[in-house]
């Protein structure tokens, strides 16, 4: 990614967009009429050491001339996720531009995916667009997110239509209860209720009103366990019962959200020898089966141990991510982060695909980022201001 500052044109004025500083508070916009200011020098080379560098110009180089990035290498494979994350990564280095590639991709889909679909892009594609498959409303999320930070940093009001089309769309999936219907299947079956795209909409959609009040009263009802005081992922599953990114991500999506939920993630902790360079990493599995590590997973971890001022437990993660790092087979003095560390199960029992611990992936590689970045891209929809009667956690 290009290290530098972006300075753009918009209503005549020059718009000045910096990278966030590690408070993690947006920089102000700088709108001038005559002149430039002297500004700070956005060199995140003093910030990144030599493997963080060499990871985002692996990032770099993944974006394709349509604007998307394929989720990891040696794939065809296009993730809507993978690509709100890159969308992320990319405007909390100053690469404006180059998030403006994701999003011109799905903005220009509109009529014909979007509406197309009655609402919602696809989940996966291939890397020219063909073949998309799977409205999956968590992965839509992700994108209003990216694009809410975007008109956060930038004052830049250009995707205003998409943000409140996807608004819009994720709010009409709720049902009575409050919970939120996952999306649309290949074959037109409707997607069930899933905690994790739950919260993520909850962050996503802004404001606090009747739509996250219901969330809430759902989480409640049917997604809290009262004497664990976790989340529940599957409560029909007594194997699967939680989840690990569960503890992360509800830790960085909702306000005073107990920090006992990080300490309580040791359930999922375990030790693999990686399959790519024969070295011994500790971190988090998706579940308790303990088969794999999770390198995406564990890295939001840290990011929620560094959100809760834990530093010992998030330097002590880092060091493991560090020491999961690999070199990219097509790009020469690159780096990444495979999705795991050896062959095994996601989730529940499916197995994982075969690339998955032998090749850098996307969302791995940018959730360590944000960890070097100090940025959290639910920071800005975490402050909803939600009143103390409906914080059930605290309870």
């Amino acid at each position: 990614m290009l290290k530098k500052l972006l300075i753009f044109t918009l209503l005549g004025f020059l718009v000045v967009s910096c990278t966030l500083d590690t408070t993690k508070e947006y920089d102000a916009l700088i709108y001038i009429e005559n002149g430039l200011p002297d500004l700070p020098q956005n060199n995140l080379e003093e910030n990144f050491d030599s493997q963080a560098l060499q990871i985002s110009q692996w990032i770099d180089n993944m974006q394709l001339a349509n604007g998307l990035l394929t989720s990891s290498e040696k794939t065809d494979y296009v993730s809507l996720y993978d690509n709100s994350l890159a969308a992320l990564a990319f405007m909390a280095e100053g690469e404006i531009e180059k998030a403006e590639g994701v999003f011109d991709y799905f903005n220009e889909r509109i009529n014909s995916e979007f509406f197309e679909n009655n609402g919602g892009f696809y989940q996966l594609r291939n890397s020219d667009g063909s073949n998309g498959r799977r409205i999956w409303m968590g992965d839509n999320a992700w994108l209003l997110i990216a694009l809410n930070n975007y008109h956060q940093i930038t004052g830049n009001t250009k995707y205003n239509e998409l943000v409140v089309l996807l608004e819009n769309w994720i709010r009409s999936l709720q049902d009575e209860d409050g919970g939120l219907w996952g999306g649309i299947n290949e074959d037109g079956t409707q997607i069930h209720k899933i905690t994790e795209g739950i919260i993520t909409a909850f962050n996503a959609v802004k404001g606090y009103d009747d739509f996250h009040k219901g969330i809430l009263n759902y989480l409640k009802q049917e997604r809290w366990n009262t004497n664990d005081k976790l989340l529940v992922a599957w409560p029909e599953n007594e194997t699967h019962y939680y989840a690990m990114d569960l503890h992360s991500l509800g830790y960085l999506i909702f306000e005073n959200f107990p920090e006992e939920v990080l300490i309580k993630a040791e359930r999922y902790k375990n030790t693999q020898v990686a399959s790519y360079n024969g070295k011994e990493i500790s971190g988090y599995c998706f579940d308790e089966d303990k088969d794999v590590i999770w390198l995406e997973g564990t890295a939001q971890m840290a990011l929620a141990f560094k959100e809760a001022n834990m530093a010992n437990e998030a330097n002590g993660i880092l060091q493991q991510l560090k020491n999961a790092q690999m070199n990219n087979s097509t790009q020469l003095n690159s780096l990444g982060l495979p999705y795991v560390t050896n062959a095994g199960t996601s989730y529940g029992s499916s197995l994982l695909w075969e690339n998955a611990s032998s090749t850098p992936a996307i969302s791995s590689s940018i959730w360590y980022l944000f960890n070097v970045l100090n940025f959290s891209p639910l920071d800005l929809g975490r402050q909803k201001n939600i009143p103390t009667e409906d914080m059930f956690w605290n309870f």
